[in-house]
């Protein structure tokens, strides 16, 4: 009984330990959510309406002009043999199956661009897709773990500034970017977001198209835009995976501190149980001690 009773006294303990440090870390996250999803908020006004304006502005003549609107031929018919994917995932762990379920969503994306015929080259953002494709041997064209949950607009034009030039010269057929998508903090599907080339965006239907005066003209405008809208797209795509981790990591250290408090009362009933036949045992000797003694 002693020993059984040391043994679930450290469990309780154990366990009562573990629980602390995951309420902690719900806090934690709860408190950096609300910042990063401040900053998911504040992204996407911005880049609604760059891409109301570029809607206004691409026309079928524009658009061949540009390399960040041309879509490249397959490689059967003489188009660029290679494909770009960026992958972002977090630096830490312990956020369920956050980082898991990006890269599977890679992993089946690479397997369909290369049975299109495709040579992967694959950017890699955060030590979780890092370590994993070490881990199978796959080589990487780039990685980073710098970035960490606080992306900036800097980040993300030196992420895609290459990709661009590489596209621009006819050597990529597509850029795509696998993150997760933040719809909620308890909502955050990873996604394959395709930014190069660049799809015109399709104005709202019925909406009015805006009258612009343009100065200068619209070609001039749209090789600034362009550029800029690929770099938004990718730090959106940032953004949004940081709130997605924290909303992510949240979720499952609150569900591991519910599971913790059910098993510290699971053991602590079970050590009273324990502990209560222990004392009754004690007092059925005595008495029938007593009872020797007297007779």
């Amino acid at each position: 009984m002693a020993k059984s009773s040391k043994a679930l006294r450290g469990r309780m303990r154990s366990v009562q330990n573990t629980r602390k440090i995951t309420r902690t870390m719900e806090l934690v996250s709860t408190s950096k959510l609300k910042r990063a999803q401040d900053r998911v908020v504040a992204a996407r006004p911005y880049a609604a309406a760059l891409a109301e304006v570029i809607a206004d502005l691409v026309t079928p003549e524009l658009a061949e002009r540009f390399p960040l609107l041309r879509q490249p031929a397959p490689p059967a018919r003489g188009g660029p043999s290679r494909a770009a994917l960026l992958l972002v995932t977090s630096n830490r762990g312990l956020a369920g199956g956050f980082n898991s379920n990006l890269i599977k969503e890679a992993r089946k994306r690479i397997e369909e661009l290369e049975a299109e015929g495709y040579q992967v080259d694959l950017h890699l953002v955060g030590r979780k897709g890092i370590g994993f494709f070490k881990y199978i041997g796959r080589r990487v064209a780039s990685q980073r773990i710098d970035i960490g949950d606080k992306p900036t607009v800097e980040h993300a034009a030196e992420l895609v500034g290459g990709l661009i030039d590489e596209y621009s010269a006819g050597r990529l057929a597509s850029v795509e970017i696998v993150c997760a998508k933040f719809n909620t903090p308890i909502s955050t599907p990873p996604i394959t977001l395709r930014v190069l080339p660049v799809a015109a965006p399709v104005r709202r239907q019925g909406g009015v198209r805006a009258d612009y005066i343009l100065k200068p003209g619209a070609d001039a405008l749209l090789a600034q835009l362009l550029p800029l809208y690929v770099r938004n797209q990718v730090y959106r795509g940032l953004v949004e995976t940081a709130a997605a981790e924290h909303g992510a990591r949240r979720t499952a250290m609150k569900n591991a501190t519910d599971n913790a408090g059910e098993i510290y009362d699971l053991l602590k009933r079970t050590y009273n149980r324990q502990r209560q036949a222990a004392i009754t045992q004690e007092i059925a000797e005595i008495v029938g001690g007593s009872a020797a003694l007297e007779g």
